[in-house]
Order: C-alpha cells, then structure tokens, then sequence
C-alpha cells in the first residue's frame, strides 16, 4: 500500500537516524577504525543490513523512502523497481511492493553460465527503472548497476537509498554527471547529530567522528602517516 502521509524531509531524516542507531547499526570507534574497502580507514561504520531484521522499523524506513521517491520524481515516474545485489534486493522488493510495481535485481557482474544475465526478473525496453539500495558513499557502485539497466533499453534516472554518506562532495556530481539524480533518508551528519542529542558515544568518539565527516580525506591521509 502506497503511504498516505508526508514527513518533512528534515523529519525523515532525524527519524531514520534514530531507528538506525536504535538497532545498533550505527558503529562509531576512534580508537580502532574500520577499514573499508578501498583499503582506508574511517571511524564510522554502518551496517543497513541489519533492518531486514526489524520489522517495524523496517516499514516504516520504506514508507519514508517509498514517500521520499513520489514527492522528489513524481507518483507516476517509474514502470520498475531494480534491486542493486545484494543488499539492494530485499528494500527493492518493499518499495516495489508499496508501489504496486514489478521488481527486478542486477547482478554486480554476469553470472557466467545459462542466460549470463546481469537482470533478474523482467525488465523491458522504455521502462522508466529506480534503482534501489541500502547506500551509498561516492556513488561509483550505482553507475555499473545503472549501465546494465540501460543495456536492456530501458532507462534509469533515480537511486534511492536509506543512508548517503554526505561526506564525499564529488558523490552527485558523478551520479549527475551519469543522468541519475540521488534520493535519501539520512546521512551521517543526520546520525551525528541524533547520536549527540542522545549521548549515545562518549564526547571523545563524537568528536573524533565530526573531524573525519568534515574532512575525510585528510582525516585517512593523516592515520596513513603515522
């Protein structure tokens, strides 16, 4: 069932902030930073996997996205809903769901045997696709599973995903530079704030993880060096 009611986006965004850190999602360690998969290190680390497992909070988080999508695009904007593998797939399916829309997957790469399809499921030429996903950092994921959309004739000019890292300034210039406009609930300066008003990490780590969210790069460049 599509949503009837339309939070703020700022609403939205403290809100979602609030359930992620409720399901302890959210992981801020200054002293023992996370390493990503580009071979960096960061003191933030969040896992939006997690939310298949709570079902309340789960609804609500693909109301606010569905409702984000309608009021940003439009209510008739999309034909299909595309879930990026793999994490993408189950929040596509919701989305899809309250759309009442036909849902497909993308495959990161071919599957190497059979069809050696990167779609799943029955994607058409002209079909208007969002493309979904749990979230985002610079955005580069997005524009493989954006290509393989288009591949099949059909076209995609939205992402949507719960959490955008908000720290990478060249993140929606490349989505844009791409024709794919990004739509989100929160970001990390979202859960930063929610995390301060709760006092849910120590003053130290809190301002440990601002240093990093304001400048990320150097933050990373100056643990290389020691």
């Amino acid at each position: 069932m599509i949503p009837s009611s339309y939070p703020s986006p700022e609403e939205i965004a403290r809100l979602s902030a609030g359930m992620l850190l409720d399901i302890q999602a959210v992981h801020f360690n200054a002293r023992e930073p996370y390493t990503y998969a580009s071979g960096l290190q960061g003191p933030t680390y969040i896992d939006c996997r997690k939310l298949i497992s709570y079902p309340r909070i789960r609804s609500t988080l693909m109301d606010f996205l569905t409702v984000t999508v309608m009021r940003n695009a439009g209510l008739e904007a999309f034909d299909n809903i595309a879930g990026g593998e793999t994490a993408g797939i189950p929040f596509a399916a919701l989305v899809a769901e309250r759309m009442a829309l036909p849902m497909t997957y993308v495959r990161k790469k071919p599957k190497g045997y059979g069809r050696n399809a990167r779609i799943e499921g029955q994607m058409t030429e002209g079909q208007r696709v969002l493309l979904v996903e749990d979230l985002t950092t610079d955005g580069g994921s997005k524009i493989s599973f954006v290509d393989a959309i288009r591949e099949t004739g059909a076209s995609c000019a939205h992402t949507a995903v719960i959490f955008y890292y908000g720290i990478f300034p060249e993140t929606e210039k490349t989505l844009g530079d791409h024709g794919v406009s990004l739509h989100h609930l929160c970001t990390w300066w979202d859960v930063l704030a929610e995390a301060r008003r709760r006092a849910a990490f120590d003053d130290e780590t809190l301002a440990e993880v601002e240093a990093f969210l304001t400048a990320p790069r150097a933050w990373q460049e100056a643990r290389k060096a020691t």
